[in-house]
């Protein structure tokens, strides 16, 4: 039978002195064990849902961890949003991604007849200019199920050489429509020489008509005959993508003589520049390609947003839009920032604005926990801290990032656990010794496996935190998850609602074991964690979140 569970106090990073400074003065008037009252409020226990993100990364210097989209919930959000049940796999029929499409394309195509009539009243010769990728040919299945959002030339190049995507959805009727109206179609795309061939015949093979070779400008490779042609003049050697496809619709208007009357892209670089009449801007959060506009020419309006709302659990990519899901290049932009990575995957140990914001909410937990150790001692109540290991006391960052590019693998995570390669979460050290210094027990409770408990606490100990061990005067002080093999099983204190526990049953349950008599009999005086789930459930006088972006375990 579960265990009572007590009510949970939730001390935010941006508010912990003011509401833990509250919540201690409760303790102090509690009961000698409060640890089983029956009431437990979780309610704000619960993700940010209201975020502030610039496309170029830079807000990750301003906004907090919790400020930051998660980019596991971003990845559902994303997934919801193209009917993907989680298999890399967009629905082809329909989803939230389609009905956008085809309400925008609608729109487009029903302006087509009065674009073309005026374009020829004035002696023009007009003309449409459309992107590739995710304008007139869908990537999802190749950036998701195959590439997992870590973009491969390799792989893009098979992909493009096999013909393999599917036109993006309503995209073929509105070209062929421009084309039987008289229009010409013109492909503008970031795609080299040596892809034209196949990029066309795959247009081709899935519906488009129109697209010809002399009228698909594709980008010079710098080898052979693929040279930068004398219309596209850079700033630096290396053309921006603003530049070289601004001055080759330039060139398509003033060398070959056609008004461009609609310019269409997925990113924002397909449309800056001008020499359009009107630029369409298609949804796609799936990757970020920015680009710097042309000198002196100032375009507000061709902008990312900036203001989104996205609830933890993707079901925002349901209503809120393309542009309104958090682009997941720029996330990754803006997570990189938070940690002073300079793009390598490897988080700054010196200074960064993540770990700023650790020693702020260590400095104002410190003096809590301190005080909350030793009154709870004086009254022999048996106080402990409860602590989880991933980015609470052990940081995870290199692993996630440089070694697995924000895509957990189980094999490669247990090699750093065995390797004992993490570091300490920055400043942590020093609030588990100030706590046991006080008269607190150090307990830790993750969601590693029971093999990986003997590496873990030797890691803890590698890095700072002797209070780590397995057993303390009789008593379990480390709890890893059970792996269903030989002697490690479910304890017989954990019942959960189906066969597989959550994490929240796992650790609300093992809190509340720590303060049974069979547990040791613990006051649980403050429980930190970076997830969520590692604080919902009660059994804690406190409830600490630690910032973390880089996943979400709901």
């Amino acid at each position: 039978m579960p265990f009572p569970i007590r009510r949970t106090v939730l001390v935010t990073t941006t508010t912990a002195a003011l509401v833990a400074g509250s919540v201690l003065t409760g303790s102090l008037s509690a009961s000698a064990h409060p640890g089983h009252d029956h009431g437990h409020h979780d309610g704000h226990l619960t993700p940010r849902t209201s975020f502030t993100m610039a496309a170029d990364g830079s807000s990750g210097a301003t906004q907090g961890g919790e400020g930051i989209p998660n980019i596991d919930s971003v990845k559902k959000t994303i997934a919801t949003y193209y009917g993907d049940p989680g298999t890399g796999i967009a629905d082809k029929v329909d989803s939230p991604y389609i009905r956008e499409m085809r309400s925008i394309m609608t729109k487009q195509t029903k302006e087509l007849r009065g674009e073309y009539r005026r374009a020829v009243a004035k002696h023009e010769k007009p003309a449409i200019v459309l992107d590739a990728d995710d304008t007139t040919l869908w990537t999802y299945d190749m950036e998701v199920a195959d590439m997992h959002f870590v973009f491969s030339p390799t792989e893009q190049d098979v992909w493009v050489q096999d013909q393999r995507f599917p036109a993006v959805p309503a995209m073929v009727s509105y070209v062929n429509t421009a084309k039987a109206m008289g229009f010409t179609i013109f492909g503008l795309t970031g795609r080299n020489d040596d892809q034209k061939a196949a990029t066309i015949a795959n247009l081709e093979k899935v519906g488009y008509q129109g697209f010809t070779s002399d009228h698909y400008f594709t980008k010079w490779t710098g080898k052979g005959a693929s040279q930068q042609p004398s219309y596209v003049q850079c700033a630096a050697a290396s053309c921006t993508t603003v530049e070289y496809k601004a001055l080759t619709r330039k060139h398509i208007e003033q060398d070959l003589g056609y008004t461009i009357v609609d310019n269409l892209g997925d990113q924002w670089s397909d449309l800056q520049g001008g020499y359009a009449e009107e630029q369409v801007k298609l949804p796609n959060p799936t990757y970020f390609l920015p680009s710097t506009d042309l000198p002196g020419l100032s375009e507000p309006r061709l902008a990312p947003r900036t203001h989104f709302r996205m609830a933890a659990d993707g079901s925002s990519g349901a209503t809120q839009g393309g542009e309104g899901i958090p682009n997941i290049d720029s996330v990754k932009k803006t997570i990189a920032t938070y940690y002073g990575d300079p793009g390598t995957g490897i988080a700054d140990k010196a200074d960064s604005p993540y770990i700023r914001e650790m020693r702020s909410i260590v400095r104002k937990q410190v003096p809590i926990v301190a005080t909350q150790c030793a009154v709870a001692s004086r009254h022999h109540r048996n106080p402990a801290i409860v602590l989880d290991a991933d980015d609470t006391t052990l940081w995870t960052y290199d692993m996630e990032v440089a070694d697995m590019h924000f895509v957990f693998d189980p094999t490669l995570q247990d090699e750093w656990v065995q390797d004992e390669r993490f570091p300490a979460t920055p400043s942590m050290t020093s609030l588990v010794s100030v706590a046991e210094r006080s008269g607190c027990t150090i307990i830790g409770l993750t969601g590693r496996n029971e093999a990986q408990q003997t590496a873990t606490i030797e890691n803890l100990q590698k890095v700072g935190y002797p209070q780590f061990a397995a057993e303390q005067d009789g008593n379990r002080t480390y709890y890893t998850k059970w792996t269903g093999t030989g002697a490690s099983q479910q304890p017989s204190y954990i019942s959960c609602a189906t066969a597989k526990c959550t994490t929240i049953e796992y650790k609300s349950q093992t809190r509340a074991h720590i303060e049974s008599r069979a547990g040791g009999h613990y006051d649980v005086v403050a429980n930190f964690g970076d997830q969520y789930s590692d604080l919902i459930g009660g059994s804690a006088d406190r409830s600490v979140k630690l910032p973390n972006p880089t996943y979400y375990l709901p």
